[in-house]
């Protein structure tokens, strides 16, 4: 990804969200041309030379000092991790320090003993592009159990969670509130991209989605900036029904960027008794042997609906989409 160019992007996305009369400025009665602020406006306010903010903006300049920094930030009233996404971007070099992970990551040993000990609690692994690098039988049953127990052990078929947010229309059925999922998921990667700009696995992954989803295309547009390490997921699992689960990222240290999620139920709540129903009916004793496992991705994957409601299938024509109440 090119870091002058997103930078110069996302100066102009949140320059472009604010409005003059917001900032104490009255508007000239005369039509504006742009939206929201214009560079010689924000570069007065922030007190930065226009000259110097416009080469920022268009990816011209070298580097820019803390201060600088520090007073766009300020100015454009970024919260805290758009000022660090801000930082990121200025400075490539320092953002993406530090050695990057291979392209097959692999969960450690321990990590795997951990995962099996949490029985009655979904947790995976995930690396930071978001593929999942191994996952406990509760979390493959609660995340993705249409696809294969063993995928994340094979790199040609590993799940990513963003890829599949977006292409695989079984687990975007998954959450009720897909649209909040989405833009939390965008804004992430976001985040990621800015600090890691020289990841080419990271950016062909935006880039297939990018190519093969207008939905996610038109959010990565805005340049979403958030970073989300615990909170609730509103879940509709077609086995046990609806679920609200409190989930935790955990940094494993030692790892570039490989982090456990684990998924918990409010005690005594419908939820823990949904969850543990599910533990129940996917336990290996509850499963017929017989049983048919649907193929990974299946005729599922790479799927996307296009604004008009039909589904999108890169390197086939949209067809009709069912009906959906996230």
């Amino acid at each position: 990804m090119d870091a002058p160019s997103e930078l110069g992007d996302f100066l102009k996305s949140r320059r472009a969200a604010l409005r003059p009369e917001d900032i104490g400025i009255t508007p000239h009665p005369t039509r504006r041309r742009v939206t929201g602020l214009r560079r010689e406006e924000l570069a007065m306010l922030a007190g930065v030379s226009i000259t110097h903010y416009t080469r920022l903006e268009q990816g011209r300049a070298i580097s820019a000092s803390d201060g600088v920094l520090k007073s766009l930030a300020r100015t454009l009233r970024l919260t805290d991790d758009e000022t660090a996404h801000l930082k990121d971007l200025a400075r490539p070099a320092a953002a993406s320090s530090g050695p990057a992970p291979p392209r097959v990551a692999h969960a450690s040993a321990s990590a795997r003993q951990l995962l099996a000990a949490m029985t009655d609690v979904p947790a995976l692994v995930l690396d930071r592009r978001n593929d999942v690098l191994a996952w406990n039988r509760l979390g493959h049953a609660l995340l993705a159990g249409h696809l294969a127990r063993e995928s994340p052990d094979t790199p040609a078929d590993r799940p990513n969670l963003t890829r599949m947010l977006f292409l695989d229309e079984q687990y975007r059925e998954l959450y009720t509130n897909w649209n909040e999922e989405a833009q939390m998921a965008v804004a992430s990667l976001r985040l990621v991209a800015g600090r890691h700009p020289h990841d080419r696995s990271l950016a062909e992954i935006v880039g297939q989605l990018t190519m093969n989803c207008p939905e996610f295309s038109a959010r990565w547009a805005r340049h979403p900036v958030r970073t989300c390490t615990s909170g609730v997921k509103h879940l509709r699992h077609p086995l046990v029904g609806a679920m609200d689960l409190s989930f935790e990222n955990l940094v494993i240290p030692g790892t570039t960027g490989q982090r456990l999620i684990a998924y918990t139920a409010e005690p005594g709540s419908p939820s823990e008794a949904a969850l543990r129903l599910l533990g129940s009916v996917t336990a290996p004793s509850a499963q017929d042997p017989t049983a048919v496992r649907p193929a990974v991705g299946g005729a599922q994957m790479g799927v996307c609906r296009r604004g008009d409601g039909h589904v999108v299938v890169p390197g086939g024509k949209g067809t009709p989409a069912k009906s959906s109440s996230s």
